[in-house]
């Protein structure tokens, strides 16, 4: 029998865990993810890996995620960046800790167009008092680096 989960992180990894493997799965993790934080389930992203420390998260590229130069906006790279970064942070942290995002930088490198990916890899594990910085490098179908997305996540007690 496995333990509770004892933080948002390992809740998630315990979601994802059960959902991912079945037909509708990363779907139904998002519709989750979606009623805990709205503004990153209006973004249409979805999750496909997870694990403790990382993530992969894909856009596809469409009408409502388009800037004027008929690329993808700026700041929904930007976005979809800050949740990788976000997945992978909480699933790192120590039990009883959460995180706040405190700064976020962009650098962007192509136009980014067509289904967008956004990677992130953590190899600490975080407690409370401390400041995590992650780092989301956001590729292409072809594999050209289209942006890196750095999040400042300040880390304390979970309540």
């Amino acid at each position: 029998m496995s333990e509770a989960p004892e933080s948002l992180g390992g809740e998630l990894l315990s979601l994802w865990r059960r959902l991912s493997g079945r037909p509708a799965g990363p779907w139904l993790f998002m519709r989750a993810v979606s009623r805990m934080v709205p503004y990153t389930g209006a973004l249409g992203c979805r999750v496909e890996a997870l694990a403790a420390g990382r993530a992969t998260v894909s856009l596809r590229d469409r009408r409502g995620v388009r800037n004027h130069l008929r690329s993808i906006h700026a700041v929904a790279l930007v976005n979809l960046g800050e949740f990788a970064t976000g997945l992978a942070v909480l699933t790192a942290l120590e039990p009883g800790v959460r995180g706040i995002v405190t700064g976020l930088s962009a650098r962007y490198h192509a136009k980014a167009r067509g289904r967008i990916e956004a990677r992130c890899v953590v190899e600490d594990r975080w407690s409370a008092g401390q400041v995590a910085e992650a780092v989301a490098h956001l590729t292409d179908a072809s594999g050209t680096e289209v942006a890196t997305i750095r999040a400042v996540w300040k880390l304390g007690a979970a309540p």
